[in-house]
């Protein structure tokens, strides 16, 4: 996995960028080799907005991309809750990419198996003729 941190209007402290590192870290077990995730992080500059701290994360996956966005008090609870976000995508991506191949060996077999009664009477007439 190769992470991109990014920060909007403004720059990211070491501790913040230490932080995502190592929460981001959890979905490199889920990703590919050379799977991009691009996480940019900004700020709302109003005081009417209690959670004024946002994440954003794009993963750029084979097939679509996955996109998440959580807002929080701090970057910290930000981060959080879009690595929360993230693994769910990450796990429902995936079970759709290990089952689309299942689902057409499935319709394959049906289809073998529905030529297949049509198949079994045509050998068996051509045996029972050499029998005769």
């Amino acid at each position: 996995m190769r992470l991109q941190l990014k920060a909007h209007h403004g720059h990211l402290t070491d501790s913040v960028r230490a932080y995502a590192e190592k929460r981001l870290s959890k979905l490199d077990r889920r990703l590919y080799e050379g799977t991009l995730v691009e996480v940019t992080l900004s700020r709302e500059r109003n005081p009417s907005i209690a959670d004024d701290h946002s994440a954003e994360a794009i993963v750029y996956a084979k097939g679509s991309n996955l996109v998440a966005r959580e807002f929080a008090a701090t970057y910290e609870a930000a981060i959080d809750r879009l690595v929360d976000k993230l693994e769910r995508q990450i796990e429902r991506y995936r079970a759709k990419r290990q089952q689309e191949p299942r689902r057409g060996a499935a319709r394959q077999r049906e289809e073998g198996l529905e030529s297949a009664p049509g198949d079994e009477q045509g050998p068996s007439t051509d045996s029972g003729a050499a029998a005769a």
